[in-house]
């Protein structure tokens, strides 16, 4: 009588790769879709109704100044995977493996500094000092509320302590979640946590790849042409 074969055990599928976290500007995406809508309703009224060369130029200012608001409004993104970032800014899109970031720098602009010394600016996350001043207001308050919060339980701890022998186990009071972070300061944050972990994967080494971005340049290009040619013939 033969034994059975043993049986391979069944493949197990494949793990699903992370997704990327991406990091957009909402009042900037907002503010790109009023002035899309305002270019749209103004250049359209001067192309049906205009006389002359209204239309021509409409449409030449149209094809000019979409793909710009497109470009510094709705387009900028910053996508964080496992291994890489990946930055697509007005014109360019840059992709970063982890490794060969040096550091992410937060002044008056959010930064990546490359291992070679270059540098790419952070469109997707802008920096804003009214936030950061909300945000620091914020803190103090909550230091605030939290030290006098302390001294009030300590106040009653002790006084409990004295009657039931209870020692020092209250009056802890509330417990900080962190400081109080600007929005974009709390991105740059995750960012620089990602980086610290992933710099020395395997996967994360490569090359610095940076691409122009033709579908916006170069409709740019040709509306500024036509806008050109059309004020040469008057």
């Amino acid at each position: 009588m033969t034994s059975p074969e043993p049986q391979s055990p069944a493949p197990q599928p494949p793990e699903p790769e992370s997704k990327d976290r991406v990091y957009r500007s909402v009042p900037a995406i907002a503010g790109g879709v009023l002035l899309l809508a305002i270019a749209g309703w103004l250049g359209i009224d001067a192309v049906t109704s205009g006389g002359g060369r209204t239309p021509w130029m409409a449409l030449a200012v149209l094809i000019l100044v979409v793909p710009l608001v497109v470009a510094f409004t709705l387009r900028p993104a910053v996508y964080a995977s496992e291994d890489r970032l990946r930055i697509r800014n007005p014109f360019r899109l840059i992709v970063l493996p982890w490794g060969r970031i040096a550091s992410l720098k937060s002044a008056y602009s959010n930064e990546v500094l490359t291992e070679s010394g270059a540098k790419y600016q952070l469109w997707a996350v802008p920096v804003s000092l009214r936030a950061r001043k909300k945000a620091a207001r914020r803190e103090m308050r909550a230091t605030a509320q939290a030290r006098r919060g302390t001294g009030r339980d300590e106040g009653r701890g002790s006084a409990l302590g004295m009657r039931a022998g209870w020692g020092d186990g209250l009056g802890a009071g509330p417990v900080s979640d962190g400081p109080v972070r600007a929005e974009t300061d709390r991105i740059m944050d995750e960012l620089r946590g990602l980086h610290e972990a992933r710099h020395r994967a395997e996967t994360a080494q490569g090359e610095v790849t940076v691409r122009w971005a033709y579908e916006v340049v170069g409709p740019a290009v040709a509306g500024a042409l036509l806008v050109l040619i059309l004020l040469v013939v008057g």
